[in-house]
């Protein structure tokens, strides 16, 4: 079976091994990024996700905040395998840390309050379609990235750093670059175990 979405979304793959290179313009980069999350969906058309993209300096001043957030809670001597797996997502062109907009899901929720419960519920599957979406283009113009969630640890000093507003809450960051080493294979479990076809 043939299908452009599928072989698109098999190219996606977490990849930890990044370089500083990008195979496009960075500006190329932003505009995919901006228009992934542009067309993915949310419910009642929220529009909630947001992101910021981080290139060169700006992206590796996020992962020491991270590193500066962890080393109180890592034990001394447990830090420099810590320390090497940040420094990996450093070591890419950049990174999109992922927003969820909490201002259009409260104005939802007094406007729909008979879903006032699901809104919350909805815009995580709002920013997961985004995130995927995302990463889906970035694999498909050939670089590499995988996801993570330093939050909440690092959120008030990210906030503080880029003057992020008080109704954004980080979900997810995005290391991106080139790939600089090759991609495990990805092994699926049993299609008895994971779909049921009925009619």
């Amino acid at each position: 079976m043939s299908n452009a979405f599928l072989d698109a979304a098999t190219r996606r793959r977490t990849q930890y091994s990044l370089a500083s290179e990008l195979p496009i313009p960075q500006a190329d980069v932003t505009a995919l990024i901006k228009e992934a999350v542009r067309q993915s969906p949310s419910s009642f058309n929220s529009q909630s996700s947001r992101a910021l993209i981080l290139f060169g300096a700006e992206s590796r001043k996020f992962w020491d905040l991270v590193k500066d957030a962890l080393r109180p809670l890592v034990p001394a001597d447990g830090f420099g395998a810590t320390e090497a797996k940040i420094d990996s997502f450093a070591a890419g062109a950049g990174t999109v840390l992922f927003y969820e907009d909490s201002a259009p899901i409260r104005a939802l929720q007094e406007q729909f309050p008979l879903y006032a419960d699901n809104f919350p519920v909805w815009s995580e599957h709002s920013t997961g379609i985004a995130q995927y979406a995302v990463w889906t283009a970035l694999a498909e113009a050939g670089i590499g990235a995988s996801l993570q969630h330093y939050n909440p640890l690092v959120d008030a000093a990210a906030a503080a750093e880029w003057d992020i507003p008080s109704s954004w809450t980080l979900r997810a960051q995005m290391p991106f670059g080139a790939h600089a080493g090759p991609i495990g294979e990805k092994t699926f479990i049993d299609d008895a175990l994971r779909f049921r076809v009925h009619g």
